[in-house]
């Protein structure tokens, strides 16, 4: 299967198969004949399974290190395991940090509407914004 084979299965630009391609997660053949990439079933599995992993927040290195513990036929489990915990914790602590920023902003959504409207001065840009910031 081509390239634009293989996106239409997946529901993935070309450029998608492509980038997997260039990093070496897949490995397709090249026609002898007319040079064309040439995409077989595993390919397939391997990107689909891929795009599964990067829907649970897996990275490109976390996919390359579990497909490397499955290329040499050992289980990726405990890898899988062991990463979903970390980018587990990396999720909680960024929803914390967003949710902290969403505090701010409703914070100053309320502030800002009691404000007037200021020129810019050689000292000052905005107003809003330099005078929340001071007052942290």
């Amino acid at each position: 299967m081509r390239v634009m084979e293989i996106a239409k299965r997946l529901d993935v630009t070309a450029e998608t198969v492509r980038f997997y391609t260039r990093i070496g997660v897949l490995q397709p053949t090249k026609n002898k004949i007319n040079g064309y990439r040439e995409f077989s079933e595993k390919d397939f599995i391997r990107l689909r399974f891929v795009l599964n992993a990067r829907q649970l927040g897996f990275s490109v290195g976390d996919i390359k290190e579990i497909l490397a513990h499955a290329d040499k036929k050992q289980s990726p489990c405990p890898t899988v395991r062991r990463l979903i915990d970390q980018r587990l914790h990396e999720t909680e602590r960024r929803f914390t940090e967003t949710q902290k920023l969403r505090d701010r902003m409703q914070q100053a959504v309320a502030q800002w509407s009691q404000r007037p409207n200021k020129a810019p001065t050689g000292n000052m840009i905005c107003h809003l914004i330099e005078e929340f910031a001071a007052e942290d």
